[in-house]
């Protein structure tokens, strides 16, 4: 059984048209989820190690405050477009179109104020929660009058996140969720005993600006073959790594698949990642400084957490060999990601 109830979380500032925040708390037995109606932000996610206690495995903040303030997109739903465009420019139908430019000379994430930036009508349902927005037409810079909704439910220690979207005119969409996961608890101090499996026999190499350069590199005999788990903390040093922050090409199916796990051995917890996408970014928190204070004023380093963002390829709005990042009106976009957690 899950039980479902909300309470406000927080006000929007007068400058950003108010509003109340709210926060829904999803409970079964095995793990605790609360997520908030800005951004659909997943703020807390409790679940339990193998002697039975709980810990809250992802980073955020305690208060609304922390959350309206720069963070690197924390717990958040993020889109039209997750993941970068090159230059922030695309044409659809002959018609080009110029974003915002947030990430030096590209456009990350749905631009200036994507997904993770608004709020979204909620609505409970009996085992989870959905959230609806109109993207309006040229909002940051994207075509067409967009109707998003974004779904969690949970069903004992397996949280999905639906995705369905249908538009006006023809657009890019890529939605994903921005989770950053320690699963000793957030706000240890790295991630370098985990373990971490990822099942792609290919992954994207990435020009100086972080966009695939086109080539679709195959992971055998290189630091991008995780296809048996590693050691992240060893398998960095054996490979001279920074980290990781870069998509690894799924195989090709619209049906679920399991697509990475990752194992915490000292407290057994482990995470499992099915998703109906054609891609997963896997992120190692390689940008966090410790400068931004979370949950109990805990300093977040860098490699403290990591993200497994299941998403399409990046920039394949600009790639025509990559799967197509475009939704005509009539057609409906809809994609799940699974998350399970289980102790081993």
């Amino acid at each position: 059984m899950t039980e479902v109830k909300r309470e406000v979380f927080g006000q929007m500032p007068q400058a950003e048209g108010g509003g109340v925040v709210e926060k829904f708390v999803l409970k079964s037995d095995s793990m605790k989820v609360e997520i908030l109606s800005l951004g659909c932000i997943i703020a807390a996610l409790e679940t339990k190690g193998r002697d039975g206690e709980f810990s809250d495995v992802v980073l955020g903040f305690d208060t609304l405050e922390g959350y309206l303030r720069e963070h690197p997109y924390f717990g958040a739903t993020v889109g039209r477009v997750a993941n970068r465009i090159a230059k922030g420019r695309f044409t659809v139908d002959g018609k080009e179109y110029q974003l915002f430019l947030n990430n030096g000379p590209n456009s990350l994430h749905g631009g200036a104020r994507g997904f993770d930036k608004v709020l979204w009508s909620p609505q409970v349902l009996p085992n989870g929660v959905c959230f609806f927005r109109l993207s309006p037409d040229g909002e940051e810079g994207y075509p067409g009058d967009l109707k998003v909704w974004v779904t969690y439910t949970l069903s004992g220690g397996e949280l999905a996140i639906n995705y369905r979207a249908q538009t006006s005119k023809t657009t890019p969409i890529n939605l994903t969720n921005h989770a950053y996961f320690n699963l000793a608890g957030q706000g240890s101090q790295d991630i370098y005993n985990h373990e971490i499996s990822i099942e792609a026999d290919s992954y994207l190499p990435v020009d100086e600006t972080k966009i695939p350069t086109g080539e679709v590199a195959a992971v055998q005999g290189t630091s991008f073959d995780l296809r048996q788990p590693v050691e992240l903390g060893k398998h960095l040093q054996k490979f001279h790594l920074d980290g990781f922050d870069h998509n690894f090409c799924l195989q090709q199916a619209q049906a679920r698949r399991l697509v990475a796990r990752a194992r915490h051995p000292p407290t057994g917890r482990a995470m499992e990642v099915h998703t109906t996408q054609p891609g997963i970014q896997f992120y190692t928190g390689n940008n966090l400084d410790g400068s931004l204070r979370g949950k109990g004023a805990v300093a977040y380093p860098k490699h403290s957490a990591f993200c497994l963002e299941t998403q399409n390829w990046p920039d394949a709005v600009n790639k025509p060999h990559f799967p197509s990042a475009l939704l005509r009106p009539g057609e409906e976009y809809n994609h799940t990601t699974w998350l399970v957690f289980n102790t081993a």
